[in-house]
Parts: C-alpha cells; sequence; structure tokens
C-alpha cells in the first residue's frame, strides 16, 4: 500500500477532529443543529488553517443521508464519496484556474437544476478572491436570489478582494493562525498514534517553523521523520530547518553586550561552517531580544513566558533601551538580507550595527554633531533613545529655546504637529526636555507622538534629548494659542476695516445694508 502523508492521513472528518477554530465550530454546530442555515459561508484565514477542511465537513453534514446535523455518520454512501471527493453534488472550483467570466456562467448554468443524489447542490470555491471582476458580477446575481437547494461555500486568503458585495451576502468566518503549544500538543499526539519517537524539543522546533499553519507543520514533520530516519532528534531538526542552536544566539547577543567584535565574528565564522540560514538566525535573535524585554520588565514573569536564568543573565548586560534598538535592527537586517551581497556578509554588518550603537562610556562620547550623524547611519529613530543619559557638553551650554521658533522648524506634520503646537516648554534637565500640556488636549500625548516629536528635536539639536510631557490645567502660552490670538486679532482688523470702507459705508447709509462680522473671512 502506497504511503499517505500525515496532512491528507490526519485531515479531521468531523468537527471534533478539529484543532483550534472552536470560535468558527461553535457557530456552525449551532446553526447546523438548530437549522438556521445561511446559503453562502465565506471561511477567510492563511494557508493551513482548515479553510477548505472546514467546509468539506459542513457539506457532509449538509448531505448526510441520515439527516442534516452537527454530527454526520462518516458510514453514508454521501459522508464517504464526500471524504473520497467525488459526491456528484459537491462541486469544488479552485478560482485560480477559473478566473474568466465564461467559466463562472459555465458553472452556474447548473444552479437552476436539483441535486442528483444530495439534500444540496455544493458550491466550494477555493481562493475564490482570484476571481475576475465579471466573474464576481456573474456570481453575484446567483447569491442575490439562489436557489433553495443551493450552498455556497467560498475560501479565500485574502477577504480584502473580494467585493462588499459579495461579502454583504455571505457569513463571514475569519480562521486564526494555530498557536505554537496547540499544535505542539497535536503533532505530539500524531507521533504517539504512529508510534514514532520524538523529542519535544524537536516538536518544538516543527510547531514554531509552522508560523500558525497546522498543514505546514505535517508537512514539516513528515519530512523530519524522513530526515531523521524514523525519529524526530532536536539536532537533526534544527540542521533541516538551518536553525541553530539557542546556545548560539545567546553567545552571539553576549558578545554584542560586550562590545567584543573579535569574539563576535569569530562565532559567526562557526557557525557560517553549520550552513545555516541567516534569515532564520536573525528571526532567532529577535526573538530572543524579546525574550530579554519580557524578563526585564517582568522579573518575576511566569514560567509559561519561558523565561530562563540564561535569558535573565543576559538582560543584564543590556539596558531596555539597548534591547529595543538591537531588537529594531535584528528585523531591518532580516527584512534587508536578500539586498546583501552574500547572506553572510549582510548578517555579519547587522551585528556589526548592533556593536556600533551601544553606547560607550562617559568619558569617550562624542560630539554631538557625531551623535547625530551616527543616529542617522543606524537607520532607525530608536538609535537615539540608546544613548546613554549623561549631561552633554550641550547642556552645558544650553539656552532655553523659543519654541514656537523651534516647532516652526521641526519636520512635524499631521497629529505629532498640533501635539507640539499645544505645548509650553518649561524647562530642561540633564538630556530630558519637560514640556506641559494642557489638559483639554492630552489626548494627543500617545506614546506614539511623543516618539516623533522627540525623535524631530533630537535631530534638530544634534543630541540624544528626551522629553517629557504633563498634563495641566493652566492657561498655557503655546503656540497654538498665539496663533489663534493672532488670527482673531487680524479677523477684528478684517472686519473693522471692512466696515471702515468708503463704498461699504455708502451702501449702508443708502440701501440700509448691514455688514455680517461672521461672513468675514480670511484666506489662506
Amino acid at each position: 500500500m502506497s504511503y499517505q502523508v500525515l496532512a491528507r492521513k490526519w485531515r479531521p472528518r468531523n468537527f471534533a477532529e478539529m484543532v483550534g477554530q472552536e470560535h468558527v465550530l461553535k457557530a456552525l454546530i449551532n446553526a447546523l443543529d438548530h437549522n438556521r442555515l445561511h446559503h453562502a459561508f465565506l471561511f477567510a484565514g492563511t494557508r493551513g488553517v482548515g479553510k477548505t477542511t472546514l467546509a468539506r465537513i459542513l457539506a457532509k453534514c449538509l448531505n448526510c443521508e441520515r439527516g442534516v446535523s452537527s454530527r454526520p455518520c462518516g458510514e453514508c454512501s454521501a459522508c464517504r464519496e464526500i471524504e473520497a471527493g467525488r459526491f456528484v453534488d459537491l462541486i469544488e472550483v479552485d478560482a485560480a484556474s477559473r478566473t474568466k467570466v465564461d467559466d463562472t456562467r459555465e458553472l452556474l448554468d447548473n444552479v437552476q437544476y436539483a441535486p442528483s443524489r444530495g439534500r444540496y447542490k455544493v458550491y466550494l470555491i477555493d481562493e475564490v478572491h482570484m476571481l475576475s471582476g465579471h466573474s464576481f458580477n456573474a456570481l453575484l446575481k446567483t447569491l442575490e436570489e439562489p436557489p433553495p437547494h443551493v450552498k455556497f461555500l467560498l475560501a479565500t486568503t485574502d477577504p480584502q478582494k473580494l467585493p462588499v458585495t459579495v461579502l454583504s451576502r455571505c457569513l463571514q468566518f475569519n480562521l486564526k493562525r494555530l498557536p505554537v503549544s496547540l499544535m505542539q500538543k497535536h503533532l505530539a499526539h500524531i507521533l504517539e498514534a504512529e508510534g514514532i519517537a520524538g523529542e519535544d524539543a524537536a516538536i518544538a522546533l516543527i510547531a514554531q517553523a509552522a508560523d500558525g499553519s497546522l498543514r505546514d507543520a505535517l508537512s514539516l514533520l513528515d519530512q523530519a521523520i524522513a530526515y531523521g530516519a524514523g525519529a524526530l532528534r532536536v539536532g537533526e531538526v534544527r540542521s533541516m530547518l538551518g536553525s541553530i542552536e539557542q546556545t548560539h544566539v545567546l553567545s552571539l547577543l553576549q558578545a554584542v553586550a560586550n562590545k567584543d567584535g573579535k569574539a563576535l565574528l569569530e562565532i559567526v565564522g562557526k557557525l557560517d561552517e553549520l550552513a545555516p540560514d541567516y534569515e532564520t538566525i536573525l528571526g532567532d535573535l529577535a526573538s530572543c531580544l524579546q525574550r530579554v524585554a519580557l524578563a526585564q520588565a517582568l522579573p518575576e514573569a511566569p514560567a509559561d513566558l519561558a523565561m530562563d536564568d540564561a535569558v535573565r543573565i543576559l538582560g543584564g548586560g543590556f539596558t531596555p533601551e539597548q534591547v529595543q534598538l538591537c531588537y529594531q535592527i535584528a528585523l531591518f537586517g532580516k527584512r534587508d538580507l536578500a539586498l546583501a551581497p552574500s547572506p553572510r556578509g549582510g548578517f555579519e554588518m547587522t551585528l556589526l550595527r548592533m556593536l556600533a550603537f551601544i553606547p560607550v562610556q562617559a568619558e569617550t562620547v562624542r560630539a554631538p554633531a557625531s551623535a547625530a550623524a551616527a543616529a542617522r547611519a543606524a537607520g532607525t529613530a530608536q538609535s537615539a533613545a540608546a544613548r546613554p543619559n549623561l549631561v552633554s557638553k550641550a547642556a552645558q551650554t544650553w539656552k532655553d529655546p523659543d519654541w514656537i521658533g523651534l516647532v516652526e522648524s521641526l519636520e512635524l506634520r499631521g497629529a505629532a504637529q498640533q501635539l507640539a503646537l499645544n505645548c509650553q516648554y518649561r524647562q530642561r534637565e540633564a538630556n530630558t526636555l519637560h514640556l506641559e500640556l494642557d489638559t483639554a488636549h492630552a489626548h494627543l500625548a500617545t506614546e506614539q507622538l511623543i516618539q516623533r516629536l522627540q525623535e524631530a528635536i533630537a535631530r534638530h539639536y544634534g543630541e540624544p534629548l528626551k522629553i517629557r510631557i504633563q498634563a495641566v490645567h493652566a492657561d498655557l502660552d503655546t503656540p497654538a494659542k498665539r496663533d489663534a490670538r493672532r488670527q482673531a486679532e487680524n479677523l477684528q482688523a478684517a472686519q473693522a476695516a471692512i466696515a471702515a470702507d468708503p463704498n461699504v459705508r455708502n451702501l449702508c447709509e443708502t440701501f440700509g445694508a448691514q455688514v455680517n462680522p461672521e461672513l468675514v473671512k480670511l484666506s489662506d
């Protein structure tokens, strides 16, 4: 007997065998059991999360010879034929290969006819977003007035490409990516049922690499079993996936924390001998930095956050700002790796960039202009925030700015500009500028807008300045209020000028006309 791949062998045959997606299952089960069936269902979600599987189970529920229910028997001829993919009244269509309007019209020509064997004629259209505009129009006409014996089951990975007229006529179910812990448990169950030995760490690696797709996880599991000659061992799975041990990731970050460029490049050289996937390693670095940030923010974190001692120790070598900076550099490095002359070269440059922006000691602080140039070279706005909170030479000769003039010179737009316009400068302490904001505009003080204002000020002065904003109940002299006063004064002057105009006065005296002040507007 030929071998059947795990993804097909373990495909769910009923709702009880489905993994995850409880929010969708509950709605479908209730609809079936209470006979509240819609004529069109849309299943949306990323690859491998169960869209087509759910649609086939639903088709089985609708046509089971024992009656419509959420528990098809699986034994009648209709259930067996649907499972085998040869039920005459289940019409499966791959929209990616049948995008033309003629294909859709040909498909829908038989909608009016009653099903040949089943209770319902079911149209399962996969990747429905690939249909052309004319094809959607043809489908829409049937969706508007469907015959009672027809059900449409649509599946898509990109629901945003569907016309709203189609979406509004479907019950839409959004399937979620499966969590790693759930996939790990299911993979372990499959290995036990198959009688295959598997290490927990190896199963975890496969579950993480699947990125929320159970089908991908089963395909990787098949590949790993073949790679390991019938067993699942963590070392072989790492080699298959192109990943490396966690200890190597920790060693790289420790070298960055120690500002040891020689050790850093030596570790990269040893890694290169393993022919790794450098994009995967950068992802591992970002993941490890995330764990470090969590360990710093939550020292007493529960065990389910996987905060091991090595990560906690590594967290002691970085400040929280440095962790955020390195995390951002890792993400940018992963994104730009394809543009590098070589994968190893791009990986090394990413690590050297982390090393370059680890703060130096106070006695070697560079001039503000050099710091600004370094911040621009970092390619990330967080580089300024990662500098040590030291009093720079510029702070010693600081003069309080003309806040209105400063705001006008900053490259700010939109809501960030409104935040600056409604603030008033108070004072500078060390490398922090303290601003006051009227409570009426406190909604502007979001973390994102404060960060944009801080970056603009740091760029303007060429040093890593921070800002702190305090909302107060006070009559502040802000740029916005000054501009409002100036506008009011200009408007009053314009109204007075119009009222004093000889022609206007003549019209008022001759015809009894009046000047309406509310209609006087200033041009932009």
